[in-house]
């Protein structure tokens, strides 16, 4: 009988060590009812039954947990991804691309004009007065 008693109480006493780890290794989402120091007192102070409690009503079953997943595996997004969005895509590159070429125009902004005679140009250069707004006219130096 001290042999039966002895091996109840080494697994009652691994039992016991299992649940506290289990407890404090699982993260906060994966306990149900109260928070996690809750549980951790639960079964620190009541050594079997705490433990037993545990892994019937606190841990929550991995399969129960909705886990994310990509968006290749998920059939709604795949089929909203088909459904006319390309037609959609395409119009809003084809915007962008007239709004680029728009925006291109613009910048270029108004070529400067360059003068017919390319004698007059630089007359009127020779011409300049420094302290004047605009080249003076008919006077040289």
């Amino acid at each position: 009988m001290p042999r039966v008693l002895l091996i109840v109480a080494v697994l009652a006493l691994a039992f016991y060590v299992v649940s506290i780890v289990d407890v404090a290794v699982q993260p906060p989402s994966r306990h149900r009812g109260v928070s996690k120091t809750t549980w951790i007192a639960i079964v620190v102070l009541l050594p079997v039954l705490g433990g037993a409690l545990w892994f019937v009503v606190g841990r929550s079953r991995p399969s129960r947990l909705k886990l994310a997943s990509a968006p290749d595996d998920d059939v709604e997004f795949l089929g909203r991804i088909g459904s006319g969005s390309f037609s959609d895509q395409d119009e809003r590159i084809r915007r962008l691309e007239e709004e680029l070429a728009m925006l291109d125009s613009e910048a270029d902004g108004p070529k400067p004009v360059e003068p017919k005679n390319p004698d007059q140009g630089a007359a009127d250069q020779d011409t300049a007065d420094p302290d004047s707004d605009g080249p003076r006219r008919g006077s040289i130096g």
